[in-house]
Formats: C-alpha cells, structure tokens, sequence
C-alpha cells in the first residue's frame, strides 16, 4: 500500500476505534448532567466504559460502521482517480481487519459485497484548492442515527408545535421537532447538523457537512449562532435521555449551516448522528502523503471512566429501589412475568443475533434452531474467522423499531421469550409481549466493545450467505446486562417517554425568534 494509502487506512482505524476528545468532552459533561443511579445514568457509564475498551482494544466503538464518507480538499493537478483507488483499497483493508463492518449491500439483490465496496460505496467528495497539502476527514455515521434524518419543506404543520413558516422561526421549529422524532432510536443523547435551504441533495449534504465541524466552535454568523443556543437549551428540556430512556440531556451538539435557495423551495435538512459521533480528519503532506495533523483533537487526552472505576456492568451503580434479576436462557414464561419496566436482567445462556433478513424469512421459514423460549437479538455484530471458528469483535443492539411489522408473529409462531435491541418498539410487539409472556430489554445502543466482552462463545452460525450482519449467530453470554423497557404487562417506556416529551415539545409553539 502507497503512502497515500497507509494514511487513509490510519484514518478509518483512528475514527471508528477512538471517540475524538471534543466528543468525549460532551459526554463527560453529559455524565455529570446526570444521576448516576438513573437509567439515564447507568447508560451514560456503558458508554464511557465502552469507549475506553474501544481505544485500548483498538477495536470499533460502535458495530454499525455506517457508510464511510470522505471529504478530501487536494491540489490543483491532483490525481483523483489513483487517490479514489487506494481509498477503496484502505476500505477493504480495514474491512478484512475488522476495523469497519461489511455493509455495503447490493440495493436490488440484498447480497453483501463483503468488503464495504461497491457502487456507491465508499462515498468520497473532492474539492481543490490552492495549497500543497491534502485534507481528508471521514465520518462514519451508522444506519441507525441515518434513519432519523428529515427533511421538512416550509411552511409545514408539525405534531406539538403546529404550524412552520417561512421563517427563522419555522426553522426552529423544524429543529426542535427533528430531536423530538429521533427519541431512543438514534441512540442518543446526539448531535445534530442543519442546512436552511439549498435543494433537497444540498440540503442534506450541508446538514452533514455541519457534523464536520469541532463541538465546542462558534458559528460565524450572530443569527446561526443565537438559534444554535436556543435549540441546546430547548432541546434539552424535552426529557428525552440517554437511548431515550428519560433524562437531562437529550442532545449533546447543533450546528446550522446556511445556503441560498429557489424561490419555490425551503428546505430545512437534519442530519442526526449519535452519541458515538465518529468523525476524524488528517492533514496529509503534498509530497510524501505522510500525516502531518491531526484535525480533530485525538481522544486519549480524555478517558472516560476514572482509572480506580474499571469497566462494569451497567447495573453496577447502587440504586434505591432498582430491582435486579440474573436470568439463564432459554427462559420460561415464569421467569419474564416476574419483570417490570425499569428492572435490570443480567442474561447469561445462549441467544441468538437477528436482524432485518431474519425476520423476513422466519415470517415464511422454520427457524434453524429451536427458539421456544428463546431469545433474539438484534444485532449485526463485526466478526472475524479464526481457524475453523468465529470472533466477535464487536457487538452492540441495532434499531429494534424496523422489526415491528415482523416481531409480533416470530413471538408467537416460535415461542420467544425476550427481545434485546434498542429504541424500543409499537404497539403490536407490545401487545404480543402481554399475550405470549415476552419482554423487551434494551441494551445500550452503540456500545459494541462493553457487550463483545459479555459473549464467551460463538457457538454457530446460520444463513451465513445473508451476509455476516444479517446471519443468524448463536452464542453463549454471561453477565449481559439490559433494561426491561417493555413489559409483559402491557407497559412501556418508550410510549411513556414520547408522551411525555410531546407534552414538553408544545411548550415551544409559541413564536421565538419573531
């Protein structure tokens, strides 16, 4: 691998392994926003522990490596087709290493290209510019977060907060309403990125631009950065939390960004990214394409957990009240009855991973190993063969909320008796959960290190040609811990949580910024 080359690979494996300390900074101060006995709070110390296995393991922070995107300024003159070659052959470098989970899938076929190439894949934008140097900065955004950007067009009605105008107002409201749809599925607390205007591409690609920029800068411009602050503190009101378990701190960062527009159009774009806001840059010499900078401040000037606070489960932290159950798998009805909403299980036994492909086929199929009692697991982990067996190097809960249409009927053709993912999700799986004596736990999204450390075995693997993401892997764990958010009662947290903050987003209806 060239020069060139080398300092791309250091850049993936820098950005999906290590949290830059801007980010940390934000969590930190997260952390102390909130009580540490909460769920908010037990969340928000998986996070910091996750993170620092993360670093010292140089492993990713997060499965869900998203898309990697990269923004690259180069010289005049500068050979973009060989820099667009050796991008892609980083990419695949690090796939194989899995430092980047295989994600690039084939939109027609489902099939996985198996090393994150493909049409489309990597994305990379070039810009030139005036200097020697080049400057490459990469994000990595996962499906989850990806899935609750919006787009509104002004004017527009919005649930709470009624009618959007034209009008700096109407985009606060657009802002403050794009927080509040996210809720736990996005995995927050987050970050947001906006772009006013431009059509409805550019209006996207600016919003994402904006995560680019550094937490702690200051917008340029008085009007941006006057509803910068207004949206943190408003935002922050809503009581959404840590995986919108409830809580203090709901967002974490926003930034706005400004194009002109058409006329006829008034695009008003949202780019959330979730609290593992992976993003790095690097200043490359023009000459030799060795590293010279570092854009963004490297995380290992900021750890997370206090060095006599080792890494531990999230139920670890002593809380009044909290009840706490150590389950085996497969379960029994008597066991899951027991539960309520806000108890932590710490699982051990045998689960199994299923995603989006799963559910689909096990709505027409036999499932390939009995799941009568049972426990599914949506998860999409990173793994790497070893001899004749399997590793997983990375493996936190993916959104739960896509497999709605399908979980209700695997509960109850298969017999299952728990569902771990995060987000939570409807009414259908809830009133199957009562119906079949089920439950929902939510494990902490994002922390792919904490929950890798909790799977002793891999002992097998189904419909591996889904894709590694999406086969079906069974596995031995100890010491899993989740919350129970949905009960076989009839309760949920999530339901009570966006009620709640609906009831607070209207608070906000009235005209601001006039």
């Amino acid at each position: 691998m060239s020069a060139f080359g080398e300092s791309i690979y250091r850049l993936i494996v820098e950005t999906s392994t290590n949290l830059p300390a801007d980010v940390r900074r934000a969590l930190k101060a997260a952390q102390e926003a909130e009580d540490r006995a909460t769920r908010a709070g037990l969340s928000l110390s998986t996070i910091a522990c996750n993170i620092d296995m993360a670093e010292e393991k140089e492993s990713p922070i997060c499965q869900d490596t998203g898309m990697p995107t990269f923004f690259l300024h180069v010289p005049v003159g500068a050979n973009q087709i060989e820099m667009k070659r050796e991008i892609r052959e980083a990419v695949a470098r690090a796939t194989r290493e899995g430092k980047l989970r295989t994600n690039s899938v084939d939109s027609l076929t489902g099939k996985n290209s198996g090393d994150n190439l493909g049409p489309g894949t990597p994305v990379i934008h070039f810009e030139q510019w005036e200097r020697d140097d080049i400057e490459v900065r990469l994000i990595l955004k996962g499906g989850g977060c990806e899935n609750k950007n919006i787009q509104y067009s002004l004017p527009c009605e919005l649930e709470g907060l009624g009618r959007a105008g034209r009008d700096l107002d109407g985009i606060r409201k657009c802002i403050l309403h794009a927080v509040w749809q996210a809720q736990g599925h996005g995995c927050s607390a987050g970050f947001i990125g906006v772009g006013i205007g431009g059509d409805r591409t550019t209006g996207y690609e600016l919003a994402k631009m904006q995560l680019l920029r550094p937490v702690d800068d200051v917008n340029p411009d008085p009007r941006l950065r006057e509803l910068e602050e207004y949206i943190m503190e408003a935002a922050n009101k809503l009581g959404i939390g840590t995986m919108g378990f409830g809580g203090n701190v709901t967002l974490l960062g926003c930034k706005i960004g400004a194009y002109n527009r058409l006329p006829a159009s008034f695009f008003v774009s949202v780019a959330y990214n979730c609290w593992a806001f992976r993003r790095q840059g690097v200043l490359l010499d023009g000459k030799t394409h060795g590293i010279k900078e570092w854009l963004y401040e490297r995380g290992s000037s900021v750890k997370m957990e206090e060095p006599e606070k080792p890494a531990a489960a999230a139920a670890s932290v002593p809380a009044v009240g909290r009840r706490e159950f150590h389950l085996k798998a497969p379960l029994t009805e008597e066991d899951i009855r027991q539960l309520r909403v806000g108890d932590v299980v710490i699982l051990s036994g045998v689960i199994h991973t299923g995603r989006d492909a799963l559910h689909k086929y096990l709505m027409d199929h036999d499932a390939p190993v009995d799941l009568q009692g049972g426990v599914i697991y949506h998860c999409g982990p990173v793994v790497l063969k070893e001899g004749d067996g399997w590793r997983i190097t990375a493996a936190g809960p993916t959104t739960s909320i896509r497999e709605e249409p399908y979980q209700a009927d695997i509960i109850r053709k298969f017999g299952v008796r728990a569902v771990i993912g995060k987000g939570g999700m409807g009414a259908k799986t809830l009133a199957a959960l009562k119906e079949h004596g089920a439950v929902y736990l939510n494990a902490v999204g994002g922390a792919a290190q904490y929950y890798a450390r909790c799977i002793k075995r891999v002992l097998g693997v189904d419909l591996l040609e889904f894709g590694i993401p999406e086969a079906m892997w069974h596995l031995e764990v100890e010491g899993f811990a989740a919350i129970v958010t949905m009960d076989a009662h009839g309760n949920s947290l999530h339901a009570d949580v966006e009620r709640d903050s609906l009831e607070k987003l209207e608070q906000f209806k009235d005209p601001v910024f006039a």
